[in-house]
């Protein structure tokens, strides 16, 4: 372990490993903030379920539109640079709404200021996430590219780490702090992260549009094969999609050639005035450009189809943990130590089917994988029937278990169900657009989980769930039950032969 941390540090250098390291650490321990927000939700302003659960889907909105942060960073470098500065940025953005939260009573007494700068958090938290994995997949790229896994593994543990920390941590501090000492607790985290953004260091890419470049070489870094342009290839490069599909590639063709036409690269005999009105027109036209391309990419139907199944699987399934958070807490009364101990069996839960996905199922068809892990939250659902019915207690089976059987359990087979997502992500990206096409992925993926919470919410206050009054929670549960077949239907949209190895 300590050889291969050295070998990374030798590699990418030890300040680059630390930054990774402390994202994706603060990524995981958001686990320790977050319970404190749906306890500020319930006991402080006295929110239904369903109201909670608005408040909840609105402030992680801005995860499900990742795309854009990274198409901007991608195209639009500030001061020469496309990933400290908006690091930057995100990290303030992240930090400055749990400095307001902890030292300002008037913003987190008030749902729509708390709403308001909850969203603004993960504006900042989604924009670091997009931005270190850009900065992971270029310290890859070319002559290092056989540490991609290694830099993989180390963010995943670190954000487990950070989970398993986080939830053990956030239950002790609930029934010993403040919630506002909480809030101003974790803001520590990205106040060192920020500091940490410093000791990074990046290059500048003035010299792929500015008059350094003698025409040439300007030339050959439009048309050239060797392009590491910011649009990440995007215009140099034949999808990925054009050697699989039968369709003409006439049309992309002559439409690049038609964008190459249009760009021009300043040159040293160029005024400043001028150079600077090129560079803006070439930034614009690589914004436009890297959107054109993504659009028209996912529009494949062998990109489509799969997303779109991914999508309807979570906004099909209305989303009731905010309901079930109340009823544990108000009708079983259980503490948050408690539900944070549950919070980390389910991270090991989670790791656990990570391993067990690697391990036995890789080569399993993903129709198959999807269809069991929606029959196995199907029967875990039915663990909600029996604890919300009051079944267990005939059967002398504690609450206690119960919850924690299920939350394993439940997280465990999630992973069966994120697994296959990631593999066809990562089968379906074409060369050139890989991180956009991705970030695009995960937001669908987060989009959906934003309207899964905005169904179940509203099935919550159709059945008029609220604190204090869980008479109709069975009967939601049980429409949940139903509703995990649905998805069960579309598995045709899935590619028929895909598996968990690439091919």
């Amino acid at each position: 372990m300590i050889l291969w941390m050295k070998q990374l540090r030798v590699a990418f250098g030890a300040s680059f490993i630390w930054l990774i390291c402390l994202i994706y650490f603060t990524q995981g321990f958001r686990s320790f903030v977050w319970t404190a927000v749906s306890y500020q939700l319930k006991d402080r302003l006295k929110l239904s379920p369903s109201a909670s659960q608005f408040v909840f889907s609105i402030a992680f909105f801005p995860w499900s539109i990742k795309p854009l942060y990274g198409i901007v960073s991608d195209c639009i470098p500030i001061k020469g640079r496309k990933r400290i500065p908006y690091l930057l940025i995100a990290t303030v953005l992240s930090l400055v709404p749990w400095l307001m939260l902890g030292l300002n009573a008037n913003m987190r007494s008030s749902s729509w200021h708390l709403m308001t700068l909850l969203t603004v958090q993960n504006l900042g938290s989604a924009t670091a996430d997009v931005v270190i994995d850009a900065m992971i997949a270029e310290a890859v790229r070319f002559e290092r590219a056989s540490f991609a896994g290694d830099l993989q593994s180390v963010s995943w543990l670190a954000m487990a780490l950070g989970g398993i920390f986080g939830s053990l941590s956030g239950g002790y501090a609930l029934t010993n702090l403040d919630i506002e000492t909480i809030f101003l607790l974790f803001s520590v985290l990205p106040s060192i992260q920020l500091l940490s953004c410093f000791l990074v260091e990046e290059n500048s890419v003035a010299s792929k549009v500015l008059p350094e470049f003698s025409d040439s070489e300007s030339s050959h870094g439009l048309n050239g094969k060797n392009s590491t342009d910011n649009t990440n290839g995007i215009l140099d490069k034949d999808s990925f999609f054009e050697k699989k599909s039968k369709h003409s590639t006439s049309r992309r063709k002559k439409s690049q050639k038609n964008s190459k036409k249009k760009l021009v690269v300043p040159t040293k005999h160029q005024s400043p005035e001028k150079v600077d009105s090129v560079t803006y027109s070439w930034w614009f036209h690589s914004l436009k450009a890297a959107t054109y391309n993504l659009c028209r990419t996912f529009r494949q139907p062998l990109i489509f189809r799969p997303m779109a199944w991914f999508f309807l699987a979570h906004i099909t399934v209305p989303n009731l943990s905010t309901s079930m958070f109340y009823y544990q807490t108000e009708y079983l009364k259980l503490e948050a130590s408690f539900l944070g101990t549950a919070r980390v069996v389910g991270w090991l839960g989670l790791m656990f089917g990570t391993f067990t996905y690697n391990k036995y199922l890789k080569t399993m068809k993903l129709r198959k994988i999807l269809l069991w892990a929606h029959m196995g939250l199907s029967l875990l659902s039915l663990l909600d029937v029996v604890l919300v019915s009051r079944m267990n207690v005939p059967l002398g089976i504690s609450d206690k278990t119960m919850v924690l059987f299920g939350s394993a359990l439940s997280d465990a087979i999630n992973q069966f169900k994120f697994m296959p997502f990631l593999i066809l992500s990562g089968q379906l990206c074409p060369p050139g657009i890989e991180g956009t096409l991705f970030a695009l992925f995960m937001s669908i993926n987060n989009l959906g989980s934003t309207i899964g919470s905005f169904v179940g919410a509203s099935l919550a206050s159709v059945l008029s769930i609220s604190s204090g009054s869980f008479d109709n929670l069975l009967m939601g549960i049980i429409i949940q039950v139903l509703c995990t077949f649905i998805p069960v239907a579309f598995l045709f949209l899935i590619p028929k032969e895909a598996t968990g190895i690439s091919a």
